[in-house]
């Protein structure tokens, strides 16, 4: 197994540190239920048309950049449509077929899963008056909440990483998961609304230095998509905003 090897400063000094991993994370191509902004979780939700064409554009970029050991994804289907295309072209190179992973899965929404922001007010008020504080130990019944969502995802990465020490592993995601990695990196609370952009079919690139601290991320590059460039704008669920009108009120 090829190791990477970089300099470090620390306490001690220079020093060489081995198995430096690198993540890119990537989320999953658009859904029907993207577009009509429904909270998904963990409803087994398949691409649109627009989503299936992000994900070949994904596999291009991805397969004539740096070279790729493993591709892993979550278990939904959408995660495993966009992996599919990067996955064939890798295939042909000799990488095995794509893992999944149900640590990588979207934050479960519990009763409001497939629910519209419109339909959640009328349904379940007080739930979504709850949700819109945007507390970390919230939960909407049978959900999770962001604190269990983020421990889970973040056991799922340092597996990963620990997996594949010096390798570069493509993870194809959701928009929940990126927001806990963005967190994480940033050392942000888990209270407060999403504060980054996360478009589907964007690419965002993770270091991790495995020898020294699997539980620290570095974020090298965050939503890019330029491959993604002449396509119809992407849906936007805004937290913020949400949040702020919840202020108003």
């Amino acid at each position: 197994m090829e190791l990477v090897h970089c300099l470090s400063l620390s306490a001690e000094g220079f020093r060489i540190i081995r198995g430096m991993t690198r993540l890119i994370l990537v989320r999953h191509g658009e859904t029907e239920w993207n577009r009509q902004l429904r909270f998904q979780g963990q409803v087994d939700v398949p691409l649109n048309a627009t989503g299936h064409e992000q994900a070949l554009r994904v596999a291009r970029r991805l397969a004539d950049g740096d070279p790729v050991h493993r591709v892993v994804s979550s278990d939904l289907v959408r995660a495993r449509q966009t992996a599919d295309p990067l996955a064939e072209l890798l295939a042909r190179r000799g990488l095995p077929d794509p893992v999944a992973i149900a640590g990588l899965r979207e934050q479960s929404f519990g009763i409001v899963d497939g629910m519209s922001v419109d339909e959640i007010k009328r349904r379940h008020p007080a739930a979504w008056n709850a949700w819109i504080d945007y507390r970390a130990d919230y939960a909407f019944e049978g959900g999770e909440s962001t604190r269990h969502f983020h421990a889970r995802v973040m056991a799922a990465l340092r597996a990963l990483v620990l997996a594949h020490p010096g390798e570069t592993v493509v993870a194809v995601t959701h928009g929940g998961v990126l927001d806990m990695v963005w967190r994480s990196a940033r050392a942000l609370s888990l209270d407060g609304p999403r504060v980054t952009h996360i478009p589907n079919g964007g690419v965002n690139r993770v270091q991790v230095y495995v020898d020294v601290d699997p539980h620290r991320l570095d974020i090298l590059d965050w939503a890019d998509i330029a491959h993604l460039d002449g396509m119809p704008p992407q849906p936007v669920y805004d937290q913020a905003r949400l949040a702020q009108i919840r202020q108003r009120v």
